[in-house]
């Protein structure tokens, strides 16, 4: 959606100040809050609050035949939706061109981290395998809703349940949960995108802002034996971005992910303690 001239023009010069429209500096973040288990319907959900963009995340589980490149895998299918009542260019209907885009990216972020341990999702190899279906959906999009969607993404892993399979009927019972998490790694991975306005830079922009970014660069990054590592990228936006900006945008979110997910992480461990 094109923002009008005069507040593109009103954001870019309060940027060209290190300033913007709500008095954040440029890579701060809004109050962020997650809610987990908001659904008695799926093994693992959580609901998450960046400003006002507002966003939830269920994992369901299921079986099928693995791929035959990876028959000894589980695999993942991520999904996502924009509410009808998400703001005024959402409707109702097939989900549009967004909504597949920040799937992909959520999915990508988590399947190349190794969050997931794939064998441990096998259950009998070349025949049956656990599926993860992770299903996003927003509420209200207040910008940067790609952020929210994958931070809810791995907290609904974190507060998952296997669900019970019964290998004589060879079938899940849907609404049986096991005491066993789903199988994870330490790589948690932090998504995080900076979107560029003018000649700067920012984080979690708000829906004005968001509407003002020319191109935006997405960074999946996990912290494993205390080395920081980028296991994908993304970008976006109709300018390029060039390599000088890229060392810079990554320099900014090995800070960030110190700043911003000690403290997702945090509450992450106090949702598991619930």
């Amino acid at each position: 959606m094109q923002l009008p001239n005069i507040n593109k023009k009103r954001i870019i010069s309060l940027l060209k100040n290190e300033e913007r429209l709500d008095g954040r500096e440029l890579h701060d973040y809004r109050i962020l809050k997650i809610q987990g288990n908001v659904s008695n319907k799926a093994e693992g959900s959580a609901r998450v609050w960046i400003g006002k963009t507002d966003v939830i995340v269920g994992v369901k589980l299921d079986v099928q035949e693995p791929y035959p490149d990876h028959d000894d895998e589980g695999t993942l299918i991520v999904s996502m939706e924009f509410s009808a009542t998400a703001g005024e260019r959402h409707e109702s209907g097939p989900p549009q061109i967004d909504a597949i885009e920040i799937a992909r990216i959520v999915d990508r972020g988590i399947r190349e981290s190794g969050f997931i341990d794939w064998k441990k999702l096998c259950i009998k190899k070349g025949e049956k395998v656990w599926a993860i279906n992770i299903d996003i959906y927003c509420l209200n999009d207040d910008g940067n809703v790609l952020d929210a969607s994958a931070i809810g993404a791995i907290t609904a892993l974190k507060l998952s349940k296997m669900a019970v399979y019964d290998k004589k009927e060879e079938k899940v019972k849907f609404g049986e949960l096991s005491n066993d998490n789903i199988p994870l790694t330490a790589n948690i991975p932090f998504t995080t995108t900076y979107y560029k306005i003018g000649e700067k830079f920012i984080v979690d922009p708000n829906r004005d802002e968001e509407d003002a970014a020319e191109a935006r660069l997405t960074i999946a990054i996990s912290s494993f034996k205390k080395e920081k590592i980028i296991h994908a990228m993304q970008k976006g936006g109709e300018i390029p971005i060039t390599e000088n900006e890229i060392k810079e945008i990554i320099d900014k979110v090995d800070k960030n992910y110190d700043k911003i997910f000690s403290d997702i992480k945090i509450m992450i461990n106090e949702l598991e303690k619930i």
